[in-house]
């Protein structure tokens, strides 16, 4: 078995390669404000008064912020997660049960076809999977050690505050199909090329 220090990572054959989208299941309003100690606040709730700065944030591109406690709720708000992934790849399980196990909500973006795959190229700059965003910090493969300091230094809490019905959202495509032009709604959106399977071997570049 190897150490936790291991990178776990696929990376898709380079041959295949020829923003982000989710629309969260609730929306909910973050506040954010300074008390008179300089203390920076974030909450759901409206902020007590005599406050020296508020700010009040929309937010809809979390994954079901509704029933969170406000400061795990503000935490999601303010560092989301997304983790690509991607089938028969063993990290990608890896690090999903990890997120999981972990208590981190988090959006889920699969790699099934060349538009996928090229999302994931616009995004992340690499075809490593797993992938994952915090905010805006990228980690390419997963290591376990690092994804808890990261984890930990935005914020997330070492151990799960979720509540017991929490319920992730189901994944999505990367690069879902949506219409280009009011005349192509009507018909049919053409099938994306599907890629064919992976075998991890040293000659398509999949390490684990």
């Amino acid at each position: 078995m190897k150490s936790n220090k291991t990178i776990l990572a696929c990376s898709l054959l380079p041959a295949l390669l020829s923003a982000l989208s989710f629309s969260a299941n609730a929306q909910a309003q973050m506040y954010k404000w300074v008390g008179p100690d300089g203390k920076v606040t974030y909450s759901d709730q409206p902020p007590p008064s005599g406050k020296i700065k508020v700010e009040k944030k929309s937010y809809s591109d979390s994954p079901d912020l509704g029933n969170l406690p406000p400061e795990l709720a503000a935490v999601v708000a303010k560092n989301p997660v997304t983790l690509y992934s991607t089938n028969n790849c063993a990290p990608c399980n890896d690090s999903r049960n990890f997120l999981k196990t972990n208590g981190v909500p988090f959006n889920e973006k699969t790699i099934s076809n060349n538009a996928d795959l090229d999302k994931l190229k616009q995004v992340s700059g690499d075809s490593q999977l797993p992938f994952m965003i915090i905010a805006n910090v990228k980690f390419h493969g997963f290591n376990t050690e690092d994804w808890k300091k990261a984890l930990s230094n935005a914020g997330y809490p070492a151990t799960s505050k979720l509540p017991k019905d929490y319920r992730y959202p189901a994944a999505e495509p990367a690069a879902p199909v949506v219409a280009t032009a009011a005349k192509d709604a009507a018909a049919p959106p053409k099938p994306a090329t599907p890629l064919p399977p992976q075998k991890p071997t040293q000659d398509n570049g999949i390490r684990f």
